[in-house]
């Protein structure tokens, strides 16, 4: 199959092969998504064949409208409430179904799915024009990190779909928030954009505690149960409180080859020249680390002498509690000192 990258003027030809049962992968503010529409079963067996992703993993349903969620879901006033505030935007909701709406290889068998309205022109162009919602993974192999560019899409998946819709890079560069509203009080089942401070003045009390999917549980949202945004190399996080610069310089004595470093410019700036340490710049703060992440651990992967990659960690607060959910999955939970010592 040839897969061909469409522009926004292309979108009538886009939504025709969405219609004809085939994969379009489609850009939002976070990350791209791999499009096939909800209701033809075997193109949505596709995606997972595509992506090789676990078939009790569910997956998000995007839509373009408030209006489209309640063909599936039962109506909630709390999720219209989130909604008029938050969408178009990086939010996911999680709602009960109607019965028999969905089915369960869009849900993974659970009687919730998750909802959400990209805050991008031309996908909800798209989906207008396909006229039905799509469901919307990241349009990446799965367990790898996930996709900011249309190259990233083309990388993984070239000759597995019909198309992508180029749409430039993604702003946000770290997936949707997931909230779910099938449960009292609701939780952020996946941390992202928004935290619970935005939430809480619609939600009231929101849980944020980190919540586990035992091994023959479904989990509601993406990323909670499998390995992910993992690049090749072993990852391992410097925690903040832990000189970037002296961890550089050991692991040049420990480490007889060449590594990664995925640092901010000042960390950058502090490590002395070397053609053993090749570097990736997260930018200036949380928001440019957020953005580059998936896109430096990307690049790393097309460093095939390169087996080891020091990312830097930050305190877990506000956006920072999204950017260290994602490094923690890509590092199997692993730090520099505790696993090099």
């Amino acid at each position: 199959m040839e897969t061909k990258i469409y522009t926004q003027q292309d979108i009538p030809e886009a939504a025709a092969q969405l219609r004809a049962g085939n994969l379009v992968a489609f850009p939002t503010e976070t990350v791209y998504g791999l499009g096939a529409i909800v209701d033809n079963e075997a193109a949505v067996r596709g995606v997972y064949a595509a992506k090789g992703r676990p078939s009790d993993n569910p997956l998000i349903v995007t839509v373009c409208s408030p209006e489209m969620v309640w063909k599936y879901a039962l109506k909630n006033e709390l999720a219209e409430k989130l909604m008029t505030n938050f969408w178009p935007g990086p939010l996911t909701i999680i709602l009960p179904l109607q019965p028999g709406s969905l089915s369960a290889t869009v849900t993974g068998g659970l009687h919730t799915a998750a909802f959400r309205m990209p805050k991008n022109q031309a996908t909800l162009e798209l989906i207008k024009e396909t006229g039905t919602p799509i469901v919307g993974p990241s349009a990446n192999t799965s367990g790898k990190p996930s996709p900011t560019l249309a190259q990233h899409v083309y990388h993984d998946l070239n000759g597995k779909i019909a198309g992508i819709l180029d749409d430039g890079p993604t702003q946000v560069g770290l997936e949707s928030t997931v909230v779910d509203l099938s449960v009292t009080p609701a939780a952020i089942l996946r941390p992202g954009y928004y935290d619970a401070a935005d939430l809480t003045p619609v939600l009231g009390v929101v849980d944020t505690e980190q919540h586990h999917v035992g091994a023959n549980e479904t989990p509601k949202a993406p990323g909670m149960k499998y390995k992910h945004y993992a690049p090749a190399a072993q990852v391992l996080i410097v925690k903040p409180t832990v000189d970037f610069a002296n961890a550089v310089r050991e692991t040049q004595q420990q480490h007889p080859t060449k590594f990664g470093v995925l640092a901010f410019d000042d960390q950058l700036a502090s490590i002395a020249a070397s053609d053993q340490v090749v570097t990736f710049s997260l930018g200036t703060d949380i928001s440019t680390a957020s953005h580059q992440l998936f896109s430096g651990l990307r690049w790393f992967d097309d460093q095939p002498e390169i087996d080891l990659i020091l990312a830097a960690g930050v305190d877990e607060d506000g956006l920072g509690i999204a950017y260290m959910n994602r490094l923690k999955k890509s590092a199997g939970g692993q730090y520099y000192g505790e696993s090099t010592r």
